[in-house]
């Protein structure tokens, strides 16, 4: 059998072989002119009606994505990536292809995002604290809101992003955002007040940066990966972070007490798609992407919980120990944080976005749920 396309042109050049001779026929034979003409027309139309009629064996063309991800390739977070990366390709049939590139190994993970929009990433999974300012009113569901958990983060992220459809990622396709679990102060030596955290110099990137500067501390901005050496070395004091990285990036192995208060944060992140990519796929597979979508941000909430349980025996298995901070500390250190919020809507409110009303949906989502 031959290719689609040489079947094509072979009929082509065939049918216009016999038409052309039909017509000298018709000439010859002393048809006339005008059955000669009517002749060619018929051959004409069926020249064009001809691909419609040859049943075509061409196959949809295999869209190949390239998965850039933060998280250690032994991490669950990246086995959780990897497994999306499969599902995709079983309910597309094939038709959609992803490699998995773990650990920054593709993309660091301050330029992942940029990665995503030029292409050098097709997806990207990365936290929007690594670009403080690049994702202005998304900043709503980092600040230190009380926040319990990571699913109730996950949940209250993605309702946030189908309200709000910020402007700030147009230039890519949101798959869904993640929160982690509640931040807490982990450091070489207790702390128990604000006095004990007075010049401490703690890892800490966005918001955690403005929490660790408004309690009395020093923030030093670095991504996750550099933090176990530089806790190591002493060039950090301490960190601001969920219970999960305690076994997951074996921090436990350098800090020994953790600090728990109530005004906390979560830290978001973000799995994005190149748009071209995206734009590529059939609007079937990508229906059936968005499901996938919707059932991993799910499945990533639960997992942060899971983890952050996990860390947490870790932690105390190694000795780590937790203060919990009195109500009438926690009083000094709420007051602290406050202002925070309301330098975001102020922020928010010159750079002409809803960010009082973005912060207000927040606080209410958590109320509520």
């Amino acid at each position: 059998m031959l290719p689609h396309s040489r079947a094509s042109s072979f009929c082509h050049h065939g049918w216009t072989a016999v038409a052309l001779g039909r017509i000298q026929e018709t000439k010859n034979t002393g048809g006339g002119l005008m059955k000669g003409r009517l002749l060619v027309v018929s051959v004409v139309i069926s020249l064009f009606l001809l691909p419609v009629l040859i049943p075509s064996t061409i196959h949809a063309q295999v869209v190949t994505l390239k998965y850039s991800q933060t998280f250690p390739a032994a991490n669950k977070f990246s086995t959780l990536s990897e497994q999306w990366c499969k599902e995709v390709e079983k309910r597309t049939n094939g038709r959609v292809k992803v490699t998995h590139y773990p650990g920054a190994t593709l993309t660091p993970p301050v330029q992942t995002y940029d990665s995503v929009v030029k292409g050098i990433a097709d997806v990207g999974l990365s936290f929007c604290s690594y670009t403080r300012g690049k994702f202005p009113l998304t900043e709503a569901l980092d600040l230190p809101l009380g926040i319990k958990s990571g699913l109730q983060g996950t949940m209250m992220a993605n309702e946030y992003l189908k309200k709000f459809k910020p402007k700030e990622f147009d230039e890519t396709k949101v798959a869904y955002l993640t929160t982690s679990p509640p931040h807490f102060l982990f450091s070489k030596k207790p702390v128990n007040n604000l006095e004990e955290m007075k010049g401490l110099k703690i890892r800490a990137t966005g918001t955690s940066g403005k929490v660790v500067q408004a309690l009395g501390g020093a923030p030093v901005g670095m991504p996750m990966g550099e933090a176990y050496d530089s806790l190591s070395k002493g060039v950090v004091d301490g960190i601001v972070c969920p219970y999960e990285p305690m076994k997951g990036w074996k921090l436990a192995e350098t800090v020994n007490s953790c600090t728990e208060y109530e005004q906390v944060y979560a830290n978001v992140a973000f799995v994005a798609m190149n748009k071209d990519k995206w734009n590529a796929i059939s609007k079937a597979d990508q229906q059936a992407i968005e499901k996938i979508n919707e059932e991993w941000a799910e499945k990533q909430g639960k997992l942060w919980d899971e983890l952050n349980v996990e860390g947490k025996e870790v932690f105390a298995q190694r000795g780590g120990k937790t203060i919990v901070l009195s109500k009438e500390e926690n009083a000094r250190w709420t007051p602290r944080l406050r202002p925070i919020l309301d330098e975001y809507v102020k922020a928010m409110k010159e750079k002409g976005l809803p960010g009082e009303e973005a912060l207000k949906f927040c606080v209410d989502y958590l109320k509520a749920h």
